[in-house]
């Protein structure tokens, strides 16, 4: 089994903090998740994760006007530089201060950043193709200048269209104008007057007006004009008129308006110029539209049960996008059609079990917060969620045939949930009310158990009717895991008893087999093959023992191989720490050669279970804001008063909304219940291999991790010379109509849309040529192209003609190479069974169609020239529908040319 594992994607979380971006475009949505920028794809419905990550969590994101240039910081100012196109990091910067704003300018020259009360310039790092004298820069960041004045922190930077101002809103109560280089007769302009924090300060587009918003909903429009507000000022203009004396002009408040949200305070804010469009997000969950410059209310919505953090406009003006942390919302709203374009919400709780649908297409999570999600792994989206549930959920599981899902929550009952029709269509309930904590379905999907820790017994119904069948009894302590073998033929439990028991549940004597271990369990799991089960223990022991024998086989220790991260609050190293060193869950892989077990650590192990070997290890976050990532702690941190982490800074914020508690006493989930500060610890709750064996995937804090065996091939720079561009492969296509050179020069240079503009080009009967002369080395890719076609591209025979060739030309290659190529022709297989699919389907549906145009093809014309209103089928047509149905049809009779006196055909029923 490969074991290359990378991390490809992360579900789950959709928004944590900061701000979001959208493309220059107007059709990605660039959103910070915890310490890693996920990308929203709002035309194709997709989404992918930068492959990068943050040492903390990310605060700020800006991009570039031209989209390929990526900054992200985090909390400790620490700045990344990332390639969006190509998805690599570039440079890694540290501005050696919390980052509170940021903002590249319409240019792409510069780009501002605010540090707490300071503003810093910075020139944006150049390529050759945008500096003047097409060299590199010696040092990818410059500083250009550093601006001072605000008295409180810098909360947003807008520039004007031509990049030569920008403007700054502060905590102090103002916004100041600033000039990136010295212009003659300007002054650093400061605009005063909000009675509380200014949000958001914008140039409208003829940048003659200057709006700016404040937290208490005020909306101040500001012209430069001399004051007209006193009598003795209009007679002075009006004796006056010739003078040219412009030391009265100044930027003053022309307009002033006022949002009236009663008591909520407006969070966010953004105006865009082009449209004269002013969106402000309220603490109620409310958002608001306006019409500048007479403040027209254009839509009132309510989007969120919490506070609207962040809202942007993309740059046509038609979509909306929002970001709620408390929840993790993230919505793109289009206000002219008043429908929503994304809507999606991550758990709110943390996450307790997670299960692959059959056809590994599908991820199912389970959570605290009572909800079941359902994701689709494609487009990383969730596409359904039940909320039927009154508690958390604590496990899942697929039936083995079928779309129907089982879970298992608090509130006392066992669901099954339809995945066609998306309904909850059975409960299961106990006589009396427990809390069942784990569950396990019979691969024929017939029988349901269910265990619980507040009974020793594990409860068994009939899916099909619903009734308890039995209650096992023998187990002395609470049931924590459950799990049928994949044959069916037995029920194999774990409990804090310090016992498995192996039921017999479909034999006349239902008997247990106990196998002792030496500490309460925490997880099992049976290989595919039903003859060997694993049992994680508490106190970090794996030990495996044979389902037939009832005898244990093997055995490890896993204590030092989960042992890792830090708590803030611990006073011993990681290697020394006493508690929470065992796996918590662990799953086989889908041949059954290895083993994945994950717990309450950072560490994912993947272990051999054949030689009982540790094969690697996966780190699942380094991110420091949460607490157990780190190995040593930093002796700074540690005050008289305990860790910095552990001391509680809420009552000195300077707002009061930040200084107010909100949050319940003992109300807070995991570690002290009375603690005012807490931060999230890392943790895996679940893990689960996908059924083709090419990726797994983990519940973690941060979300669900899928890591995936890395496919991809890299750019390979010793593959080309100076001749190979894009330029030269266009040509060598359209000029030369050397269509093989064509398409091997465009898999060395790895282009994807240089690649389909090649392979759309080649002609159908080209393409076995083509084919057969292909070097070996770029048959697996050529495959693997064809095959991603085959689902996206509309052009069916095409495609089928190239997968025809491929086998015919290279069959004797792809057979002996098939582990080399298993992936690519499981792709395939797969694109065709769904080619297949599609076409029978559109068969059926119009099967009717053809049965009705038959009908009438038997209908002979009598002379009466269709005056009982029947429309007769043409020889024309009736040759068609004999092509329709394969030859199959009888013709109705012979047509005569009269048949219609106008000379047209006419179809019935086809509109």
């Amino acid at each position: 089994m490969k074991t290359d594992f990378r991390f490809s994607n992360l579900l789950g979380t959709v928004y944590c903090q900061g701000n979001l971006a959208f493309s220059p475009d107007g059709t990605h949505l660039f959103s910070p998740v915890g310490n890693r920028v996920t990308v929203f794809n709002l035309v194709d419905n997709k989404s992918h994760t930068l492959p990068f990550a943050h040492r903390k969590n990310i605060v700020r994101i800006g991009l570039s006007p031209r989209g390929n240039l990526l900054l992200t910081v985090d909390e400790d100012g620490h700045a990344i530089l990332t390639n969006v196109p190509r998805r690599v990091f570039i440079y890694h910067f540290s501005f050696k201060s919390q980052v509170t704003a940021l903002s590249f300018s319409p240019s792409g020259r510069y780009f501002v950043v605010g540090l707490g009360r300071k503003v810093e310039v910075w020139n944006v790092p150049s390529t050759p193709d945008t500096n003047a004298d097409g060299a590199l820069e010696f040092a990818p960041f410059v500083k250009r200048r550093t601006l001072t004045g605000h008295f409180d922190s810098v909360q947003h930077i807008e520039w004007s269209s031509d990049s030569r101002f920008f403007l700054t809103a502060s905590k102090d109560l103002t916004a100041r104008i600033w000039s990136v280089e010295y212009e003659e007769g300007f002054i650093p302009t400061v605009l005063g007057g909000h009675k509380q924090t200014v949000i958001g300060a914008w140039f409208s587009g003829d940048q003659e007006t200057i709006y700016t918003v404040s937290k208490d909903g005020a909306v101040f429009a500001w012209k430069y004009v001399k004051p007209l507000n006193s009598t003795k000022d209009e007679n002075k203009m009006e004796d006056d008129d010739d003078s040219d004396d412009d030391s009265d002009m100044r930027w003053r408040i022309v307009e002033r308006h006022y949002f009236m949200q009663g008591s909520a305070h407006v969070r966010c804010a953004y105006f865009h110029a082009e449209t004269n469009l002013l969106v402000a997000g309220m603490s109620n969950g409310l958002f608001s539209l306006y019409e500048m410059p007479d403040f027209n209310n254009i839509h009132k919505l309510s989007i969120s049960q919490s506070d609207v953090d962040f809202v942007t406009i993309n740059k046509s003006g038609e979509w909306l996008a929002f970001g709620a942390s408390k929840l993790g919302q993230l919505l793109v709203w289009e206000w002219q059609s008043e429908s929503y374009i994304l809507k999606q919400q991550g758990h709110f709780d943390s996450i307790n079990s997670l299960v692959y649908s059959p056809d590994g297409q599908r991820i199912i999570t389970t959570a605290d917060d009572g909800k079941v999600k359902v994701w689709d792994i494609e487009s990383g989206f969730c596409i359904v969620t039940f909320t039927e549930h009154t508690s958390g959920v604590t496990a899942s599981e697929f039936a083995k045939k079928g779309n129907v899902l089982f879970t298992s929550s608090l509130d006392g009952s066992v669901r099954a949930w339809d995945l066609i029709r998306y309904r909850n269509f059975r409960t299961f309930t106990a006589p009396t009310r427990l809390s069942f904590t784990c569950m396990a379905v019979d691969p024929s999907g017939e029988v349901v158990a269910a265990g619980s820790l507040d009974s020793f017994d594990i409860h068994i119904w009939s899916v099909q009717t619903g009734q308890l069948l039995d209650r096992l009894a023998g187990h002395e302590g609470p049931v924590s895991s459950l799990a049928f073998t994949p044959n069916g033929n037995s029920l194999v439990s774990g409990s804090w008893d310090r016992t498995a028991r192996i039921w017999s549940i479909f034999n006349r004597t239902q008997t247990s087999e106990p196998l002792q271990l030496q500490a309460d369990i925490l997880d099992i799991a049976v290989r595919p093959d039903s003859l060997q089960l694993a049992v994680s223990t508490i106190d970090g022991q794996l030990t495996f023992w044979s389902v037939s024998e009832a005898e244990q086989t093997a055995g490890l220790d896993g204590r030092r191989d989960v042992s890792g991260g830090r708590k803030a609050s611990d006073r011993r190293t990681a290697a020394n720490i006493g508690g929470n060193k065992n796996f918590s869950t662990i799953r086989y892989s889908t041949d059954g050669s290895c083993l994945l077990a994950g717990g309450n650590s950072k560490y994912i192990c993947l272990y051999s279970v054949s030689t009982m070997v540790l094969l690697k290890k996966f780190t699942v976050s380094v991110n420091l804001s949460l607490s157990g990532t780190q190995e040593f702690l930093n002796s700074k941190l540690l005050t008289e008063a305990g860790p910095m982490d552990d001391i509680d800074m809420q009552g000195e914020a300077s707002d009061r909304e930040d200084r107010i508690d909100k949050s319940l006493p003992g109300s807070k989930r995991g570690g002290d219940p009375s603690a005012r500060k807490r931060r999230p610890e890392v943790r895996v709750t679940g893990v689960a291999f996908s059924p083709a064996g090419t990726a797994f995937c983990a519940a973690s804090t941060e979300g669900l991790l899928i890591y995936s065996l890395d496919h991809t091939l890299q750019f390979d720079p010793f593959d080309l010379n100076i001749e190979i561009t894009p330029a030269s492969t266009l040509a060598v296509l359209e000029k030369e109509k050397d269509y093989l050179k064509a398409l091997v020069m465009a898999f060395r240079l790895n282009e994807a849309g240089l690649i389909k503009r090649v392979f759309q080009a080649v002609p159908p009967a080209d393409i076995p040529l083509v084919v057969a002369n292909l070097p070996i080395v770029y048959v697996p890719r050529l495959l693997r192209f064809v095959a991603a076609q085959t689902e996206e591209s509309p052009h069916l025979e095409f495609c089928l003609l190239w997968i025809k060739a491929l086998v015919d030309k290279h069959g004797a290659w792809l057979t002996a190479n098939r582990g080399k190529v298993d992936v690519e022709l499981r792709v395939v297989s797969r694109a065709v069974a769904k080619m297949k699919d599609e076409i029978r389907r559109l068969a059926d549906e119009n099967v009717y169609m053809v049965d009705y145009l038959l009908g009438q093809a038997d209908k002979k014309d009598d002379g009466k020239g269709g005056a009982n209103g029947d429309v007769y089928l043409t020889s024309a047509q009736q040759k068609t529908v004999d092509a329709i149905m394969n030859g199959t049809a009888e013709a109705g009779g012979e047509s005569d040319d009269d048949d219609n006196d106008d000379g047209e055909d006419e179809w019935m029923g086809m509109e």
